[in-house]
């Protein structure tokens, strides 16, 4: 379960303030007017949804070195943060048993889309589109291109066996694979893309990868029923920072591991606050490298900003630093020492620094990264994100700004 400690952001609020945000309201409009979204979908988890998304999974891995996942925002996002958090940033380039996972479909770029296929080469692969309408253009382009290639490569009936359809009920995508006889897997219809990750959307590329669904689902039923008071103080701690005119949030970790997920957060956070003119910028740094981009704009800049740290209590892996004869440098001294408690040294380090130089330090604390804690993460993340923006006064599960581009790019492409 996730832990938050206020601590660095005591001398920027108090504790009756945090108390006077009243979190009861939003935590019933969750409970009463969402009951049956994404709020649930944790304990709605069970032995059939688990069998059908282990047993597409097992006949990808069978049949495939390379699954190629076609989504953009919510439809991929949180895939990815699962992998790189619970196996590896690396992890296509790592020695295993599973099929590389890539990702297409979140752009609009030739370059990109052919880099994508020549990783593919020869080998084998499966494709898994993801989409809620079944009609977001960068999706669907990507979709024409892997479906040719894979009636190219395999013939028509190798096309039904190796493409698979992640979509709403009754959507396009959904009846296209009724039509032609594609397997799917049905989203949630009142789930939103961003809220999606531990359902089919995410769990479908994550065993595929080899990890263990079911703890991390685990996870976030033990958030689920034991994270509201938590959520509910990260949720109303940035609200009173808010109101103090700390308008931008930076999410900061200091494992690379964390990338992906922060990027998930950004959306999360971004598309369920920022409306009516008010909502704090998410934006996401990897720590300590760039420390050494932003580091001079966060500790002098202008003071609009605040942070939240996650940091994790056990490392998977901790090498000590070399010593002997053949380093003779200015940091001898720290030889033998292992690398994870250098790693919390410079979070320690890092947070005085920002605290003194007027920037408010909440931290998020996990045991480790492992598949159950990032379902609890996922989920501690959706729930705070959901009561802070009921809090500012905004509905947290629509992004009507989303469509304006969309509309601008299909009149212009006459769509």
């Amino acid at each position: 379960m996730v832990k938050v400690d206020i601590s660095g952001a005591l001398g920027f609020l108090s504790e009756d303030e945090i108390r006077a945000i009243d979190t009861s309201k939003p935590l019933k409009e969750l409970s009463t007017l969402y009951e049956n979204g994404w709020t649930v979908v944790p304990s709605n988890y069970n032995d059939e949804l688990a069998t059908q998304v282990k047993n597409i999974a097992e006949k990808i891995q069978n049949e495939s070195e390379v699954l190629v996942v076609l989504g953009i925002g919510g439809s991929y996002l949180g895939a990815r943060a699962a992998i790189e958090y619970i196996i590896s940033p690396n992890y296509n380039m790592l020695p295993k048993e599973t099929p590389d996972i890539l990702f297409a479909g979140n752009n609009v770029s030739g370059e990109y889309l052919e880099q994508i296929i020549e990783l593919i080469g020869d080998r084998n692969f499966s494709v898994n589109v993801v989409s809620k309408s079944g009609s977001t253009i960068e999706t669907a382009i990507a979709l024409r291109f892997f479906k040719s290639m894979l009636s190219e490569k395999y013939g028509s009936q190798g096309l039904k066996d190796r493409l698979y359809v992640t979509s709403d009920i009754g959507s396009p995508l959904i009846k296209l694979a009724e039509s032609e006889g594609y397997a799917y897997l049905e989203m949630p219809p009142e789930v939103g893309g961003r809220y999606s990750v531990l359902t089919v959307v995410g769990l479908l590329p994550c065993a595929v990868a080899g990890i263990d669904i079911d703890e991390l689902m685990a996870g976030a039923k033990d958030e689920f029923e034991n994270g509201v008071e938590e959520a509910c103080l990260y949720a109303a701690a940035r609200q009173v920072l808010y109101r103090k005119g700390k308008k931008i949030e930076m999410l900061a970790c200091f494992e690379p591991a964390f990338r992906y997920t922060g990027e998930w957060w950004k959306q999360l956070f971004g598309e369920s606050e920022g409306k009516e003119s008010i909502g704090i910028f998410p934006a996401y740094a990897d720590y300590s490298a760039d420390l050494h981009s932003l580091g001079q704009l966060i500790q002098e800049g202008e003071r609009t900003l605040l942070e939240t740290f996650v940091s994790f209590e056990k490392p998977r892996v901790n090498p000590l630093v070399p010593g002997g004869d053949l380093h003779k440098d200015k940091i001898s001294t720290i030889a033998g020492l292992d690398m994870h408690k250098i790693n919390e040294s410079a979070s320690v380090a890092v947070k005085k620094a920002h605290i003194d130089g007027g920037v408010p330090v909440l931290e998020l604390c996990l045991p480790e990264m492992s598949a159950k804690s990032f379902g609890a993460l996922a989920y501690f993340f959706m729930r705070s994100v959901a009561v802070s923006a009921l809090i500012s006064g905004v509905n947290p599960f629509g992004q009507p700004g989303v469509e304006a581009y969309k509309k601008n790019l299909f009149s212009i492409l006459g769509l």
